[in-house]
């Protein structure tokens, strides 16, 4: 049962991660000065906690 609610915990902190990092970049991408390679960083940053929800998820 520890278990369980400590992979919740894991998946919520990631959730949150992930919506940290996708509010970020859509403030990044309404800047003026637009640095793709820095969105593009963000993305993979988010698309590998999307990546870790998914496999928490599916154990």
């Amino acid at each position: 049962m520890e278990r369980i609610f400590t992979k919740e915990k894991k998946i919520k902190s990631l959730l949150s991660k992930h919506q940290f990092f996708d509010s970020l970049i859509q403030k990044r991408k309404k800047n003026i000065s637009i640095d793709d390679l820095e969105i593009n960083d963000l993305k993979k940053k988010k698309l590998m906690i999307k990546d870790k929800i998914i496999k928490l998820a599916s154990s």
